[in-house]
């Protein structure tokens, strides 16, 4: 009877361990490969539209959320800083993006079709919020709506 308790107690403990070690290996995954090797392969955009528009999108987060919501989707993205920072070198982020007009033309301005801006947003928010959590991931869908 003591084992199985014992048993019991175990598995337990372990399930809540298992989807912690799930979400670092998501995020052990966006740092070796990156973000952006993911995008790329998922939906074939190039080396500068997967990082620019990476950080227009957590340019367009940082301008909608309060501080604390933003760092949380931020710790996510490994090296959030710098995709903002393209996405403003390579031309995408010209100023404030406001809403979902201002971020497609964001992703416009890396030639993105509106095909691939389509499904690249979407992309983004489902690689978030399989690194992050389904909490981050709703912080950012719904600055992306």
């Amino acid at each position: 009877m003591n084992r199985r308790i014992l048993l019991l107690i175990t598995l337990l403990a372990v399930s809540p361990l298992a989807s912690a070690v799930g979400a670092l290996e998501s995020l052990n995954s966006m740092t070796k490969g990156g973000i952006t090797s993911m995008l790329k392969s998922q939906l074939g955009v190039t080396d500068q539209q997967a990082t620019g528009g990476v950080g227009s999108i957590l340019t367009l987060a940082q301008e909608k959320l309060i501080k604390g919501d933003f760092d949380k989707v931020a710790a996510v993205v490994p090296g959030a800083s710098k995709y903002m920072d393209q996405a403003k070198k390579l031309g995408a982020v010209t100023g404030p993006i406001k809403d979902m007009d201002g971020l497609k033309a964001a992703l416009g301005r890396l030639a993105m079709s509106p095909d691939t801006i389509d499904k690249f947003v979407p992309a983004v928010t489902n690689l978030v919020g399989k690194a992050g959590g389904s909490n981050v991931g709703n912080l950012l869908a719904g600055v992306l709506k």
